[in-house]
Formats: C-alpha cells, sequence, structure tokens
C-alpha cells in the first residue's frame, strides 16, 4: 500500500528535500537531453550522414514522449512517484548500453533504437516530476521553483557537450576530419570505426550510473504526493467534465509546449552545424550549445529574483515570446562580421544564442496555466503536456529538412510561426475555457 500525503500537509524541511531530490532528477534529464548537441554533428560525420538524417538523433530521442507520456500516468497511478521513477531510470540505463553494439557495428539505426529506450525512459521521468515540482507549493511562486529545476536541468546541458566532447574528441581530430574526403574506401571505414568505438566506454557507465540512481530513487525519503486532489473550487467547476479534451486551455498549452521545446531544440542543436557554415571548425563550435544554454541559466535566476514579487509569471511569459519573435527576425535578417568571446563569427549566431534568454521563462509561464484547475485530472493532463515533447523530434526535422532544401540561416525561419502561437497562448490562449471561441 503506497501512503499517499496531500503536498499541503508537508513541512517546509520536507518540501526542501523534496525540491532538492526533483533537482537532482533535472540535472540528470539536462545531462542526457542536451548531449544530443555535440552527438548530432558526431553521428553526422561518423555515419555520413545529410542534415536531415543527423536531426534523426532529436526525432528517436523525443518522439518517445508522445508514445509513451499517457501511458506513463498510468504507470505513475499504479506503481507511486518512486517506483515510476525507478523504472524509468532503468529504460534508460538499457538505452544507453545499446550503443555498445550500434558502435561495434556502426549502425546509425541502432544508435536510433537507443535513444528511443533513453527517451521512453525519460518520458516516465518527466512526467513524474513536472506536476511534482508545480502543486509542491503555491501557484503564484511555481515559476520559481521551476526556474530552479532549469537551472538544474540547463546547468548539466553546459556541462555536457564539454565533458562529451573531451571523452570522444582528439586535438588531432580536425586533421581527421579534414582527410576524410580523400582517404580510399577501406581506411575511411577504418577511421570512422574507430571514431565512433569512442562513445562504447561513456555510455557503459553512463548506463550504470543510471541503473544506480534508479536504486537510490527507490529508497530516497522522496515523498508520495497527492498530485489529483481537488480543491472545492475545482471540484464545482469540474462536476461535468468527463475528460481532458473539455479543458481547451490545457490542450492549447500542449500545443504551446509541443513548439516551445521544438525552438529551443532548435536554438541548442543546430548552433554547432550553423558555426560550422560560417567555418568555425566542430572543435571551436562544440561551445556555443554551451552559451546558449548559459543564457538561458541568466533568464532563470531573473525569474527567481522577480517572479512574483517584482513581475508575473504571466508578464515574464509573455516578454520572452515576443523577444524570441524578434530574435528570430534578427538571426534571418541580420549580417555582420564580429569578433566575441574569441570567435569569428556572423552576429546571427548570437542572436540564437540569445534565444536561449527567450526560452528561458515560456516552460516555466505555461506549466501551471496549463495546468491550472485540472483537479483530479492533473496526472493525465501532465501526460499530455509531455507528449508535446516531441516538438523536439518533429522541429528539428524540419529545420534540417529546410537547411538541405534551402541554407541553414533560411532554415531558421521554421521559428517564427512558432513565437507567435506562443505569443498567442501567452495573452489569450490560457484563457480559453470553452473551444467556441
Amino acid at each position: 500500500m503506497i501512503a499517499i500525503v496531500n503536498p499541503a500537509s508537508l513541512t517546509r524541511k520536507d518540501s526542501v528535500i523534496s525540491i532538492a531530490i526533483i533537482g537532482v532528477l533535472f540535472f540528470v534529464f539536462g545531462f542526457i537531453s542536451w548531449v544530443n548537441s555535440i552527438l548530432i554533428p558526431y553521428f553526422k560525420i561518423a555515419c555520413e550522414l545529410t542534415n536531415f538524417q543527423s536531426y534523426l538523433v532529436a526525432f528517436s530521442f523525443y518522439i518517445s514522449y508522445f508514445f509513451l507520456s499517457v501511458p506513463s500516468s498510468y504507470l505513475l497511478k499504479r506503481t507511486g512517484f518512486k517506483k515510476g521513477m525507478m523504472t524509468g531510470f532503468w529504460i534508460m540505463s538499457l538505452g544507453a548500453f545499446v550503443f555498445i553494439p550500434a558502435a561495434l557495428a556502426r549502425r546509425y539505426e541502432i544508435f536510433l533504437t537507443g535513444l528511443f529506450f533513453i527517451g521512453a525512459g525519460l518520458a516516465v521521468l518527466q512526467t513524474a516530476a513536472n506536476p511534482y515540482i508545480t502543486i509542491l507549493g503555491s501557484k503564484e511562486t511555481a515559476a520559481r521553483r521551476i526556474s530552479i529545476m532549469g537551472i538544474c536541468n540547463k546547468g548539466a546541458g553546459i556541462l555536457a557537450p564539454l565533458i562529451f566532447a573531451a571523452v570522444i574528441l582528439k586535438a588531432t581530430d580536425s586533421e581527421l576530419f579534414a582527410q576524410l574526403g580523400s582517404m580510399g574506401p577501406e581506411e575511411k571505414a577504418a577511421a570512422l570505426d574507430e571514431l565512433i568505438r569512442r562513445v562504447i566506454i561513456p555510455y557503459s557507465c553512463v548506463g550504470t550510473l543510471l541503473f544506480i540512481l534508479g536504486l537510490v530513487v527507490r529508497n530516497s525519503p522522496l515523498p508520495e504526493i497527492n498530485t489529483d486532489s481537488n480543491t472545492v473550487e475545482d471540484s464545482v467547476n469540474n462536476a461535468t467534465k468527463k475528460n481532458i479534451f473539455q479543458f481547451p486551455y490545457l490542450i492549447l498549452g500542449a500545443i504551446a509546449i509541443f513548439l516551445h521545446v521544438g525552438t529551443q531544440v532548435i536554438a541548442i542543436d543546430t548552433v554547432i552545424g550553423y558555426a560550422g557554415s560560417m567555418n568555425i571548425e566542430l572543435m571551436e563550435a562544440k561551445v556555443f550549445p554551451s552559451y546558449t544554454l548559459l543564457a538561458t541559466i541568466c533568464g532563470y535566476i531573473l525569474g527567481i529574483i522577480f517572479i512574483p514579487k517584482y513581475i508575473s509569471q504571466l508578464t515574464a511569459l509573455r516578454v520572452c515570446t515576443m523577444l524570441g519573435t524578434l530574435l528570430t527576425l534578427l538571426i534571418i535578417f541580420t549580417r555582420r562580421d564580429i569578433f566575441f568571446l574569441g570567435h569569428h563569427t556572423d552576429i546571427s549566431i548570437w542572436f540564437i544564442v540569445l534565444l536561449g534568454f527567450a526560452n528561458s521563462l515560456v516552460w516555466a509561464g505555461i506549466w501551471p496555466l496549463a495546468l491550472d484547475g485540472l483537479g483530479k485530472f492533473t496526472k493525465l493532463g501532465a501526460s499530455v503536456m509531455i507528449m508535446g515533447l516531441c516538438g523536439n523530434a518533429l522541429l528539428p526535422l524540419a529545420y534540417g529538412y529546410l537547411a538541405d532544401q534551402y541554407d541553414l540561416r533560411s532554415a531558421y525561419w521554421v521559428l517564427f510561426p512558432c513565437y507567435l502561437y506562443l505569443v498567442f497562448y501567452a495573452i489569450r490562449g490560457y484563457r480559453v475555457k470553452r473551444w467556441c471561441l
């Protein structure tokens, strides 16, 4: 029998411990997720891929959210948070170990299978962690708690590509990449086999660590809280509601999450390739995802300081979505060579970096609005929101297709309609209670 407690009954100490544990989980989420920014160009070279094919890394990783999010909510309801999270970690562990045979065979499709399993495990963990942290305190301070989780997530994201690149890339790799085109078939195959097999040791370590983390979370003091509790007002308002499709602001919020995460992953996972179009080598370009994530963390810190004391989380959401729209236009239309932070680049790449700042408080702004008043539908509503993370799978593919058809800069047009919708949700969409507008 699982002992379930109401979040309002937790002491301050219990709440702090719970937030700390969930913060560690978000750090793991970030490390595993944002390492994709270096895997994409790495696989593109080692497996000889087009832009479109290389972004199947993001597709395989995140499409699992679409299929697993709703089943995850039922798993969590049956097993409880801690056993469900342990299951999620073990699924991720399996995915990490799949990288071993994939590397030995240098088969891209096997790598994609491993990434799907890692994403599936993360879908379980995200379905548990996001509503948990959203209701672990007052609704007005939800953005602050989510911002703290974001710092944990993006802090890990800053470290992930740098650490992974340090482990799998060598100082002489720039010469190797330049020579690949002139190598004979057998010599080239041998060089690429050696390159791809560098992932075996790090992913063996990751798989082992994820398995252990599952056991740690299962035996942690994390309380089983009731995320489906109704207020009296919710009970009255939801008395006639039969399913989650009767909450338009939730469905519109899930679409907003779909577009938001897609814009976020495009900003981070495409920036290395865009730097390459400026003749910046991979060994130098590897730092740009970290710059973007650092800009995101700056936004989180400002959110923690200013929300809700000086501005509301709704105002922050509106400012960020409008800023993202403006930056998209600047990326496409602004051209100027500059020297900044030791890099000779076109100025547009720094607008991509600043998208990290624009994206920082969007997630934290959407979640409380979309889950507001769901009551007994909260877990299922959260799983629908998590399904929106498949935007990470589809929008990078759209970017890759446009990049192959046109060029890397023009492909950023894919961001523009996304930000326009996010502006709509921040101004009008979150207030839609009936489908008849």
